[in-house]
């Protein structure tokens, strides 16, 4: 697989939504970018805040931005604040470095990143790899 196909995106979509019901997580949003890093998918459950489209974006972009999962982004967020805030300005306040943007390998490559945002970062990180492994797909969230 070259390439993430939206019927792949649908897939990891669909199961990381029906993980955070599973798990009785507050309302989930849900992006899923291809490798350019352009938007494949979104969707937002029913009840979630304003800013969670954004928040999911910016966990997905900054995984697919810096080539870590977003875990690994926040841990040298702290190691090298000054280094991560440079690069956010950088990328004009697009990063958000907490867990939950996941990116998703396949057997050429990277294929994208998962972002999710609506309850706590590990929470939003086990939905974003329940989705990706339920396309048959590698998960690196930063660990």
């Amino acid at each position: 697989m070259a390439d993430l196909t939206l019927d792949v995106a649908r897939k990891i979509l669909d199961a990381a939504l029906a993980k955070g019901v599973e798990k009785k997580l507050k309302p989930l949003v849900v992006t899923i970018l291809d490798a350019r890093g352009c938007v494949k998918v979104t969707a937002a459950q029913d009840g979630t805040s304003l800013m969670r489209a954004e928040i999911a974006h910016g966990k997905a972009y900054g995984a697919l931005a810096m080539g870590m999962g977003s875990r690994a982004l926040f841990q040298r967020a702290q190691e090298q604040a000054y280094f991560v805030s440079a690069v956010n300005t950088m990328a004009q306040g697009r990063l958000v470095p907490v867990p939950g943007g996941v990116l998703i390998q396949g057997d050429g490559g990277l294929l994208g990143a998962v972002g999710v945002s609506g309850d706590t970062s590990d929470n939003d990180e086990s939905c974003a790899i329940a989705g990706i492994e339920a396309a048959g797909l590698k998960a690196n969230a930063g660990q």
